[in-house]
C-alpha cells in the first residue's frame, strides 16, 4: 500500500467534492450567512448521504437505479426539493441581516438541507454510482476486498478536507459583507438552488415522455 495511491484516493474525494453543484452553493450561502459551523454542518449533512450511497455500491444497488421509473423519480423529486430550497432562500433574503443571521437558522437544519439536496440529488446519485462504482470495482480487483475499507477511508478524507475549505473560506468572506451584499448573496443562490430543480425537472419530464 503505497503513499501516492492513498494520496490518490484522497485526491479523488477532492474532486468528487469540488464541483460547483447545488449542495457546494447551499454551503457557501450558509456559511456566509451564519459562520464557520453552519457551512460545516451543511457538508457533514452532504457527506453522510456520500456514505450512504457507498454503501448502495458496495451491496449493489447499482443496478436498481437503471430502471427508467426509478431514474424519473430521482430527477423529479430531487428537482422539487431543489426548487423548495430555492424559494424559501429567496423569499427569506430580505429578512436577513448580519445581527441576526446567527440566530435565524439552526445547525439541524443546515445539516439537514445538506442530506437531502445530496441524498435527493440524480446527479449526485448517478455520478457516485458510476464513479465510485468503477473505483470499487478496479480496487476490488487489484488489491482485493480486504482494501476497500481503506481507500474508502481515504475518499472520505478529502471530502471532509474540501468541507473544512468551505467552511473557512465563507468565515474568511463574511467580514467583508453588508447587509445589501449579503441579501445579494442569498438571492443569487436561491436562484442557482431554482435552476438546478428546473433543470432536475425538465431532465425527469424528458425522461417520462421517453418512458411512455
Amino acid at each position: 500500500m503505497s503513499m501516492s495511491l492513498l494520496c490518490s484516493y484522497i485526491f479523488l474525494g477532492l474532486t468528487l467534492a469540488a464541483p460547483i453543484g447545488p449542495v457546494n452553493s447551499a454551503r457557501l450561502d450558509k456559511g456566509i450567512k451564519n459562520g464557520f459551523w453552519h457551512a460545516w454542518v451543511v457538508g457533514a449533512g452532504s457527506m453522510i448521504a456520500d456514505a450512504i450511497f457507498m454503501l448502495m455500491v458496495y451491496l449493489g444497488v447499482a443496478r436498481f437505479v437503471d430502471i427508467p421509473i426509478v431514474q424519473i423519480f430521482l430527477w423529479v423529486f430531487g428537482g422539487f426539493v431543489l426548487l423548495y430550497s430555492g424559494v424559501e432562500g429567496i423569499i427569506s433574503a430580505k429578512d436577513i441581516t448580519l445581527n441576526f443571521s446567527r440566530s435565524k437558522e439552526s445547525l439541524l437544519r443546515c445539516f439537514i438541507t445538506g442530506f437531502m439536496m445530496s441524498i435527493t440529488s440524480p446527479l449526485s446519485i448517478l455520478f457516485w454510482l458510476g464513479i465510485y462504482g468503477s473505483v470499487l470495482a478496479k480496487t476490488s480487483q487489484n488489491y482485493g476486498t480486504e482494501q476497500l475499507l481503506i481507500y474508502s477511508s481515504m475518499i472520505f478524507i478529502g471530502l471532509s478536507l474540501w468541507d473544512l475549505f468551505v467552511a473557512s473560506l465563507t468565515t474568511g468572506f463574511r467580514r467583508f459583507l453588508t447587509n445589501k451584499s449579503l441579501f445579494a448573496i442569498s438571492l443569487i443562490s436561491g436562484l442557482s438552488l431554482i435552476g438546478f430543480g428546473v433543470y432536475f425537472g425538465y431532465q425527469g419530464l424528458n425522461a417520462l415522455s421517453k418512458y411512455s
